[in-house]
């Protein structure tokens, strides 16, 4: 099997609060907005996919799902979140495993987690033989 393309998807309880959160406070940028009412979704670019948010849910997410997203510098990232209300689960450490992780909430209780990869990690090798 070859995969072309991912999308994760999110189906929040309330939709345009969860538009406002990864719009605004995070910054992604719509690629596409579709529908209307209860039938109305955006999708995001995030980097090497998509984040598409669309209808409406009544169940929060599985506290077994998370969203990791690498930014270019976790603790402003902790900063500006903090500023903007944005509940943060655990501040900006570097892990055992040489990645520095802060993890937050979005407004349906989802962990996110931003992660920085500093300059001698492997993944940061990795991505330059790309």
């Amino acid at each position: 099997m070859e995969i072309l393309s991912s999308r994760f998807m999110l189906h929040p309880r309330d939709f345009d609060r969860s538009l406002s959160f990864y719009r605004d406070v995070l910054g992604l940028h719509p690629m596409r907005e579709f529908g209307q009412g209860d039938s109305r979704g955006v999708v995001f670019f995030l980097g090497g996919g998509y984040l598409e948010l669309t209808d409406r849910e009544a169940e929060p997410p599985a506290p077994s799902t998370e969203l990791w997203l690498q930014v270019r510098d976790v603790r402003r990232a902790e900063q500006e979140l903090r500023a903007a209300g944005v509940s943060v689960v655990e501040s900006a450490v570097q892990k055992p495993w040489g990645l520095i992780e802060l993890r937050v909430t979005d407004p349906d209780g989802l962990v996110l987690i931003l992660v920085e990869v500093p300059p001698d990690h492997p993944l940061r090798l990795d991505q330059r033989s790309i």
